[in-house]
């Protein structure tokens, strides 16, 4: 069982504000790697101070690199403002192209991509995925409708 003390005494994780903000099983892993300082009873419980949690939640550019560095893969380095990271919410292959649609936040991007592609990568719905913007802007147009011509008015006589 985990536990976090608050200044008030002592309340489950998921009593906690923190607590419900960290998933038990991303807490457990931290703590199996050391990465969290826990105190141990004589139970076996597990005991987190409220601070520790706040901690190991608040973003630290070290920590979001290294992450960012285990999840890459074959990314080496690449802007921030270029990627952005979604859910596959859907994946239509259709000859050699396929549409892969990611949910990222409350917002929808299409990419058309190969089969090949989407193969490689095994892209699946509910997979977590990483659209690279490679453009620098993108326009949406409609054709202009042709100019009317005024009617033929022959100057009269």
């Amino acid at each position: 069982m985990i536990r976090a003390e608050s200044l008030n005494g002592t309340g489950h994780v998921a009593d906690c504000e923190a607590g419900r903000r960290a998933a038990r099983r991303r807490l457990l892993e931290w703590i199996y790697q050391g990465r969290v300082r826990t105190r141990t009873t004589t139970g076996g419980h597990h005991r987190i101070a409220d601070t520790e949690v706040d901690r190991l939640l608040a973003p630290s550019t070290a920590a979001v690199r290294t992450a960012a560095r285990e999840r890459t893969g074959a990314i080496v380095s690449i802007s921030g403002r270029n990627q952005l990271r979604g859910y596959v919410d859907e994946v239509r292959v259709e000859g050699l192209l396929a549409q892969v649609r990611l949910r990222i936040g409350d917002q929808t991007l299409t990419a058309v991509i190969t089969r090949d592609a989407v193969e490689e990568l095994k892209l699946r719905r509910g997979d977590e995925a990483l659209a690279i913007v490679k453009s620098t802007e993108v326009m949406v147009a409609r054709e202009a409708e042709p100019p009317r011509r005024p009617p033929n008015r022959r100057a009269a006589r």
